[in-house]
């Protein structure tokens, strides 16, 4: 099976530091939920991009910090993963936390989507948050 490729793209001024450490590591979750790598690609953006996206393709009028686009084949992980830098550096600030820890948790909360978690019911919202923990801790781990 051919391995997809995860890509980083910005909206705006924002630029992922070390791309490749990211890649790793959001490689390194999808084959922890014993999935395979398709084609993934972030975009970050500002709040106004990501609202007007949450508008016109799910009628949401609303701010928010991600957006996923699932398009999930089998068991290889495909998407969009849209990330208001915006929103995710206010939450970081509200939650107390680095902006950056703020970044993966969000970064990762995408992915965990397309494997298959959901965050609809608090029971839901309970595992994801466990999951989003225990997968931040893998972007540290040597290799």
């Amino acid at each position: 099976m051919e391995k997809g490729e995860i890509n980083f793209f910005s909206e705006n001024e924002f630029k992922l530091a070390d791309e490749n450490k990211y890649r790793e590591w959001i490689e390194k979750v999808i084959l922890s939920e014993n999935k395979y790598i398709g084609d993934i690609n972030y975009i970050f953006c500002d709040d106004e991009y990501l609202h007007e996206i949450n508008l016109k393709y799910l009628s949401h009028d609303t701010y928010t910090d991600i957006i996923s686009f699932d398009n999930t084949v089998g068991n290889t992980l495909h998407g969009d993963i849209f990330i208001s830098t915006e929103r995710v550096e206010e939450n970081a600030h509200n939650f107390n936390v680095e902006f950056i820890q703020e970044l993966k948790r969000v970064m990762i909360h995408g992915v965990l989507h397309f494997c298959g978690y959901k965050d609809k019911s608090e029971r839901d919202q309970e595992l994801m948050r466990r999951k989003e923990e225990e997968k931040i801790k893998l972007f540290h781990v040597e290799q």
